[in-house]
């Protein structure tokens, strides 16, 4: 007996499809396209420490490999969250996570 042939849909045209997957795309989208307003504010020695983190309704994390780098970037971050309201990015509150070593 066989079994009816299922239509399967590209990866993006189904994404694009599902409100919650597309929100999600979207989000991830904002939190690279707001660190690259930044990255030239970044020291070339902390630059490949920053990643861009989840971006939500309670803010923005960024993601920093050890905490030498957290303590830099919270100096910073005067600056970052002028250069994200001078492009045009909503205030939200900017928070930095340190990620596990492993």
């Amino acid at each position: 007996m066989s079994t009816p042939a299922t239509k399967t849909l590209p990866l993006a045209t189904a994404l694009g499809q599902s409100e919650p997957l597309n929100s999600l795309l979207r989000r991830l989208h904002d939190s690279r396209e707001r660190l690259a307003t930044v990255a030239a504010l970044l020291p070339d020695s902390l630059r490949p420490a920053v990643r861009p983190g989840p971006l939500d309704d309670a803010g923005w994390v960024l993601l920093v490999n050890d905490s030498s780098a957290a303590a830099k970037l919270r100096q910073l971050m005067p600056v970052l969250e002028a250069a994200l309201l001078a492009a045009g990015w909503p205030a939200v509150p900017v928070r930095i996570k340190v990620l596990p070593r492993g």
